[in-house]
């Protein structure tokens, strides 16, 4: 198990975030604190137990201040000032960060039912990495963060263990994607609206008689572009009456709304479809390439990746049906960012193990 610059870490961060489990989003607090069971009895410093796996602040505040310190790298720190739907960025990075350590925690419990464990080889690795990492933070960091060398040990533990998980999960995935599947092909299509915008820009649909002449304009078009004495071309007409942003397409099979997927999907290169319509407007396609070589490559490993991610979120989703979660809410309340210029750490993610 090797884990590059950003890798890892990232990419179970990403994996884990795909189900619908705490607090995820923005908007959706008030939905998924009910996951959470306010409780007394925690122990010092606790700040969430999921079953027999445990958050305490010096995680927590490591993920924070990291976390902290990357937005620093990009924003200024007028940043924490600002609020996103009457809640403060801080609060919401707060949110974000326990709804992270959650998920690391249920993928561990995860491992536990399913007999997974650490190889002596990946622990070695994991301690070089956490010493590496501790030997990074200067004595400020280590004072007000509260960490030790055993915290990040356990915490890159959680993390490796996690990505074992997810990959014994997907092992048995089928990873066959034919080309038909998969094919992706290129059109240009023209769109004539059946709407327009007000003063405010909020979408104004046209009257019976507006769509009626929408329909007259697309059908002229459709005539001068299949006129069998001289056919005009059709990315010229495209570029005068197209009432779209784009003229030129590549998608797969379930990548645009059906009507338009099943008239594209018919054409041979090179031919035009009859006009089709939607709720926004009439269209009229001409197929560029049937098959796409280089998008349908791609398109394979994103549909694998669906596939993997909709297998994961299914297996996870049942396995967190019967976990108990407490929250230790009264101190999550009482959590604020580091202000020193001494604490600069942001390369917890960064490792190599």
């Amino acid at each position: 198990m090797k884990y590059k610059r950003k890798g890892a870490l990232k990419k179970v961060l990403c994996l884990v975030f795909v189900v619908s489990f705490l607090l995820t989003g923005c908007g959706k607090e008030d939905e998924n604190k009910k996951h959470y069971v306010l409780t007394t009895g925690f122990e010092r410093d606790e700040v969430m137990r999921i079953n027999n796996m445990s958050c305490f602040m010096p995680e927590m505040m490591l993920y924070l201040t990291t976390i902290q310190n990357e937005y620093a790298s990009v924003y200024s720190e007028e940043v924490w000032n600002k609020d996103i739907n009457g809640e403060s960025l801080s609060d919401k990075i707060k949110e974000m960060v326990l709804a992270k350590i959650a998920k690391i925690k249920v993928m561990n419990l995860m491992a536990q039912s399913y007999g997974i464990s650490l190889e002596d080889n990946e622990l070695q690795r994991i301690e070089g990495a956490a010493t590496t990492f501790y030997a990074s933070l200067n004595d400020k960091e280590k004072e007000l963060i509260g960490v030790s060398l055993e915290d990040v040990k356990k915490m890159y533990s959680e993390y490796a263990m996690a990505d074992k998980v997810y990959n014994y999960i997907i092992k048995d995935i089928d990873a066959e994607i034919s080309d038909d599947e998969a094919r992706t092909i290129t059109v240009m299509m023209i769109q004539i609206k059946t709407y327009g915008l007000d003063s405010d820009g909020r979408i104004v649909e046209y009257t019976n008689a507006g769509v009626a002449d929408a329909y007259k304009r697309a059908q002229e078009l459709y005539e001068i572009l299949t006129d069998e004495e001289a056919p005009q071309d059709f990315e010229s007409v495209a570029a005068r009456y197209n009432e779209s942003e784009k003229i030129t397409y590549s998608f797969g099979r379930g990548q645009v709304e059906k009507v338009i997927e099943d008239a594209a999907f018919s054409l041979d290169e090179g031919q035009i479809s009859p006009i089709v319509s939607n709720k926004d407007g009439y269209y009229i396609i001409k197929c560029v390439s049937v098959f796409d070589i280089d998008q349908t490559q791609a398109n394979k490993a994103k549909i694998l990746e669906e596939r993997k991610s909709k297998l994961f979120s299914d297996t996870y989703e049942a396995f967190i049906a019967n976990l108990t979660k407490n929250l230790n809410r009264s101190l999550v309340d009482s959590i604020e960012l580091i202000d020193d210029p001494e604490v600069t750490t942001s390369s917890f993610f960064d490792i190599t193990f």
